[in-house]
């Protein structure tokens, strides 16, 4: 899957910056939705980009929050970890930076940003809880998790989950809506919604157009929220 990654970083587009909403999806084709609208940002808030992938979401996040906020994108691919900084680099963009690290072990301190977000990774890794449990660690009080990402309708044949390639387009590792809903609030976050994207259903066809997968597995936008204290103290 590293590799897959890879490849796509050597594919990925020149990004066009200053515009609102960007998303990665047009570019680089690893995208689901747009979580930098999703969030809702605010000037001045510092935002966390899991799976940064080439950096567009976090551009046009630097975009809404503005001189006084900052952007960090992690990923766990060198190659795409370089191609962000480019892409930072050549828009200006001073206060988005890149981070290669595992997103199921995140190199920040607790309670470090307002808004964790995510386009289509989450569904990738094998312990999602403990992505949700890092996730939540590193927002701040009333901070906000908000994820474009791709779940189950059905349960997959045997067929597309042995498929690498549909892992690498978000399918094959997709959880179900109740499993996922249940995992978010088991990790301590609250307000957890999760809405099926309508807009994600021409993206999911082209990933695998000769497969029935929009059967099984559809974009949607999950949000939660971090509690501003913890009762279970």
């Amino acid at each position: 899957m590293r590799q897959a990654y890879a490849d796509a970083a050597a594919r990925a587009a020149a990004v066009v910056s200053g515009k609102r909403p960007l998303t990665c999806t047009p570019h680089s084709g690893l995208g689901c939705g747009s979580p930098t609208v999703l969030a809702g940002l605010a000037p001045g808030e510092w935002v966390l980009d899991l799976g940064s992938g080439a950096g567009f979401d976090c551009l046009a996040a630097a975009v809404e929050v503005g001189r006084r906020g900052r952007v960090v994108g992690v990923d766990m691919t060198p190659e795409m970890v370089r191609l962000a900084r480019r892409h930072a680099r050549d828009a200006d963009v001073p206060i988005v930076s890149f981070v290669q690290a595992e997103i199921e072990s995140l190199p920040f301190p607790d309670a470090s940003f307002d808004v964790v977000m995510s386009n289509c990774v989450i569904n990738l890794c094998a312990d999602k809880q403990r992505v949700f449990a890092e996730a939540r660690r590193v927002l701040k009080p009333g901070g906000r998790l908000a994820v474009a990402d791709i779940v189950a309708l059905a349960p997959l044949p045997l067929e597309l989950q042995d498929d690498i390639a549909l892992h690498t387009g978000c399918i094959a590792g997709a959880t179900g809506l109740d499993g996922l809903s249940a995992m978010l609030r088991e990790t301590g976050f609250t307000s957890v919604e999760i809405a099926i994207g309508q807009h994600g259903r021409s993206v999911i066809d082209s990933w695998a157009p000769d497969r029935p997968i929009q059967h099984f597995i559809a974009a949607a936008n999950i949000t939660a929220t971090k509690q501003l204290r913890d009762m279970s103290r």
